[in-house]
């Protein structure tokens, strides 16, 4: 809240989603300009942006997690890249990790098994200099086009936690909008602060939503491919594990062995065959209203694509 009374750009709302169950918004004092909209339960993440999306008009709609902060001229920065480009639907932010000169973010990248993983994650910022088209933003701090929102249906509730920036920047890519980084949007964040980085929550629903963006999005042959290449990572996740690094070397680190890990993976499935009625109406409407064709995006993929590995060692 206090970075965002600071921003150059005067004309804007701000609608707080308070997903804690337990109204700590209000209790802790901290909005007194803000809109705050209370939920009884945790909706997620996706569902609290829709929320925040029908409570405003304004025509773009910037999403800023709860632990990160902007850089005054942040939403000045969004704004000129996204109105200079009126096929641009989103625009993502130089996302720093907090206290550091490295990147969360500068958009984002996906692998052949669906998985996604943030572009230049741990990189200087310099790297990235330059506004440019990017895949799609990550959610923790993105500006969106309304007009695209509402066109796509906005963020699918049912991914609850994880995932659902890419399943909906996917979406929007099949409807033909475009993506831009821009370089001057600076957003400092905790990186996976709120739920942990090898939490068994995030391990959950990471796998999980991960197969839906998949099942939702994927064109056939991506689709056939991409148990092949899950298994190409399980087997990246179990090498780096060995040598005690990545994201399986965490999740076991912070005590959760093995087993848990597979356990996993098998509810991950399972919930997969659970919604797939669901998943296949979902997949047909993004074919019935895309424009552009599986070929192109296929291309879209391999031009922002992260390899097994690199998402394994991650």
């Amino acid at each position: 809240m206090e970075s965002l009374s600071r921003q150059t750009r005067r004309d804007f709302e701000v609608i707080i989603v308070d997903n804690s169950g337990q109204g700590l918004v209000q209790r802790n004092g901290a909005a007194a300009s803000a809109r705050v909209i209370e939920n009884r339960a945790n909706a997620g993440f996706g569902a609290a942006i829709n929320q925040g999306m029908r409570a405003s008009t304004a025509p773009y709609l910037a999403t800023l997690n709860d632990d990160a902060a902007a850089d005054p001229r942040w939403l000045e920065a969004l704004l000129r890249a996204i109105e200079q480009r009126p096929d641009a639907g989103m625009c993502a932010s130089q996302v720093r990790l907090f206290g550091e000169d490295r990147l969360d973010s500068a958009g984002m990248l996906v692998a052949r098994d669906g998985s996604s993983k943030q572009r230049g994650h741990g990189r200087p910022p310099e790297d990235f200099p330059v506004t440019e088209e990017c895949f799609f933003p990550s959610g923790s701090a993105a500006l969106y086009r309304r007009a695209m929102l509402e066109e796509i249906g906005g963020f699918d509730d049912d991914f609850f936690l994880y995932c659902e920036d890419t399943d909906l920047g996917l979406r929007a890519r099949w409807a033909g909008w475009k993506c831009l980084y821009a370089h001057d949007a600076v957003v400092e964040h905790h990186y996976s602060h709120s739920a942990g980085r090898a939490s068994p929550a995030k391990a959950y629903f990471v796998e999980r939503n991960r197969l839906f963006v998949a099942a939702k999005n994927f064109p056939a042959r991506m689709l056939l491919a991409a148990p092949f290449a899950t298994l190409a990572r399980y087997f990246w996740h179990a090498w780096f594990l060995l040598q005690g690094r990545g994201s399986a070397a965490r999740f076991r680190a912070e005590g959760h062995a093995g087993p848990k890990m597979a356990w996993y993976v098998i509810r991950a499935h399972a919930a997969v065959l659970a919604h797939a009625r669901r998943l296949w109406r979902q997949r047909r409407e993004i074919r019935a209203h895309a424009r552009i064709t599986p070929r192109v995006f296929e291309r879209l993929v391999r031009g922002h694509s992260i390899s097994l590995r690199k998402v394994a060692q991650l």
